[in-house]
């Protein structure tokens, strides 16, 4: 049973694993047709055929969101396979633990780019279409760590946080025009980014979980669910937040 007066079209950048997999999925199954952008083009696919083979509408297509004119190209299919899309969903991101005095330039660039310019390209690739139709939903995957900053993070922080200013910014510019827009700054949820981390000694599970309040780890299920709310209807009164999914942790 959709989750809106009428059937709508959603992005998801970075969808072919992890948080944006989950949230894929769960708007899938909300009864968006979904269109999954990855670098990952294998991965894609494979996340849409999942989707698919569970009765629900979705493609894949492989995206880099630091390539501006691909992101264009890959939304105006989105158009013409699946219709206007109305939902956006900026989850790519990259990660980095670095000493900040050992950061160069192109490091910190490269960051940036990803995370933060990435998620510029994509709003404006698919903000035209919001306008059109005077309907829409930005949700923007942000971090906790923007709360207090973490060390030998940044890079990765100042990208986020410049996610969470953009959020504002968008959420009041749009407003207006039926269009929402808020992040959601997970913290700690199980993930191939957070357990590559903890692999490499940047994170101990265990001193985290035991800090947390709901002591547990999060799970991308539990940052789909917050998303999937912020793209309902019901949800057009809630614009320009910054939506802690963390356990209690921030």
């Amino acid at each position: 049973m959709s989750d809106w007066t009428e059937p709508r079209v959603a992005v998801v950048t970075g969808g072919a694993s992890g948080i944006g997999l989950a949230i894929s999925q769960r708007l899938a199954r909300d009864g968006a047709a979904v269109a999954i952008f990855d670098r990952d083009g294998a991965g894609t696919q494979a996340a849409a055929s999942g989707i698919t083979d569970a009765g629900h509408q979705a493609i894949g297509l492989e995206v880099d969101v630091t390539d501006r004119p691909r992101i264009f190209q890959a939304v105006e299919e989105v158009h013409e396979r699946l219709g206007a899309p109305l939902i956006l969903v900026n989850n790519a991101g990259q990660a980095s633990f670095m000493p900040f005095l050992e950061m160069s330039p192109e490091h910190f660039h490269q960051i940036i780019e990803v995370n933060l310019v990435g998620t510029f390209h994509c709003c404006q690739a698919v903000l035209p279409h919001m306008l059109e139709a005077r309907w829409g939903r930005i949700v923007n995957i942000s971090s906790s760590s923007t709360y207090s900053g973490t060390p030998r993070m940044a890079a990765y922080v100042s990208s986020k946080s410049g996610i969470n200013g953009l959020t504002k910014t968008l959420a009041r510019e749009f407003g207006p025009r039926g269009i929402t827009a808020n992040a959601i700054p997970p913290s700690f949820i199980d993930t191939p980014m957070l357990r590559a981390s903890a692999a490499a000694g940047d994170l101990d599970v265990q001193a985290s979980i035991a800090t947390t309040p709901v002591r547990r780890q999060g799970q991308p299920e539990d940052i789909a669910a917050a998303t999937s709310f912020l793209c309902r209807d019901e949800a057009s009164y809630i614009t320009g937040q910054i939506l802690g999914v963390d356990g209690g942790r921030s």
